[in-house]
């Protein structure tokens, strides 16, 4: 699926390539905002670990910022990036539409079980997750 401001005449050059999570999403880049996320809210899935850190104002903005990360326990480095590939995939369907404007959201992969769960069961894990990070039912 390409998002909707990818140029489609094939011009796409290296400064206006589309995104590689989504428009409204933008990455976490930075070891200091993955550990102030691991200090905060965090909700486990039998497929995910998702941690959750509303920002404060005045930082970063309202965008929906997003990490991933899966350690040598997932596997070898192939599996740690299929499992990161599908958490991206499952990140860009749900997040802007379930997570919140202001918030930092950190994804982990389990060992076992990420590169290798049902894609549906996987966003099923997701929308869960926030449901209950952000105080709703699930």
């Amino acid at each position: 699926m390409i998002p909707p401001e990818a140029p489609t005449d094939g011009s796409a050059s290296r400064g206006n390539a589309p995104p590689a999570v989504s428009a409204c999403l933008h990455p976490l880049r930075h070891r200091a905002d993955f550990l102030r996320a691991a200090r905060s809210a965090r909700q486990g899935t039998p497929a995910m670990m998702v941690q959750a850190r509303k920002r404060p104002e005045g930082e970063a903005g309202d965008a929906i910022r997003v990490g991933f990360t899966c350690s040598k326990k997932v596997g070898n480095a192939v599996a740690r990036n299929r499992a990161k590939r599908r958490l991206r995939e499952v990140a860009r369907l749900e997040l802007p539409a379930h997570g919140r404007p202001g918030w930092d959201y950190v994804l982990i992969g389990r060992r076992d079980v990420t590169a290798t769960r049902p894609f549906d069961d996987l966003r099923r894990d997701l929308v869960r997750a926030l449901d209950k990070l952000h105080g709703g039912r699930a």
